[in-house]
């Protein structure tokens, strides 16, 4: 549990469904730290008891030891530092800035070049979904695949999950998934990826089979809800 001598009183304000929320639920089982969990229905106006809570109304939020923190790349930042584990290597420590350097740049370069290409993937129609698609394995291919050369099976050659896969975990378990879902992505996505970027795909499939990324993972509720406002959106356009 880290260096605290006395358990921290957290508790998880989230919603299954959501990916950045999911990422608080990563760090949080992977510490091993004990948290309570209030679901957040995201399909209705937020309540004004939430929104004292987390006044933006998203999710996560989470109560620590009193204080309301909110922002999940922030929130798992936060805990890998006040809980010093595998997760990360400390700034003080022999090579410890440049990991947390390269491990940062890593996760940038995963949501400014890749993630925009999935979500435009998601929300297009027929033969622009396989073009969209094929922009989104390509970036893969070109961005992700050099910075996993050295991974064994996890980033930067750990035995075990680091923040790097922490903060993008979540997101990976829909990139293997949804391609199952003919409107979501396109199946030609996984097989590309085997193909062309190897080292993505062993890292990939380590990442989804850890118990703390996938253990409230439901993918064909993920899907339908996925689908479902895919669909509501492109209704209103």
């Amino acid at each position: 549990m880290g260096s605290n001598a006395e358990a921290p009183k957290i508790t998880l304000y989230t919603a299954h469904q959501c990916p950045w929320a999911h990422r608080s639920q990563i760090v949080l089982r992977e510490l091993g730290l004990e948290f309570e969990t209030v679901i957040i229905d995201l399909t209705v106006p937020r309540t004004p008891e939430y929104l004292a809570i987390n006044p933006r109304g998203l999710v996560p939020a989470l109560e620590y030891n009193g204080r309301i923190l909110t922002e999940s790349g922030l929130i798992a930042q936060f805990l890998v530092d006040a809980h010093p584990s595998h997760l990360s290597k400390t700034s003080s420590e022999p090579g410890g800035a440049l990991w947390r350097y390269q491990a940062n740049f890593f996760v940038d370069t995963y949501f400014s070049k890749v993630q925009p290409l999935f979500n435009s993937t998601l929300s297009a129609k027929g033969e622009a979904k396989e073009i969209e698609g094929t922009k989104f394995t390509d970036a893969i291919v070109k961005e992700i695949e050099p910075l996993l050369a050295d991974a064994a099976p996890f980033f930067g050659g750990s035995s075990r999950l680091t923040i790097a896969e922490v903060q993008t975990g979540s997101f990976i378990l829909r990139v293997l998934s949804f391609p199952k879902y003919e409107a979501l992505l396109p199946k030609s996505v996984l097989p590309t990826l085997e193909s062309k970027a190897p080292n993505f795909w062993k890292w990939a499939h380590a990442v989804v089979a850890e118990k703390s990324v996938n253990a409230i993972w439901d993918e064909k509720n993920v899907a339908e809800k996925t689908t479902a406002r895919i669909q509501k959106i492109t209704a209103a356009k």
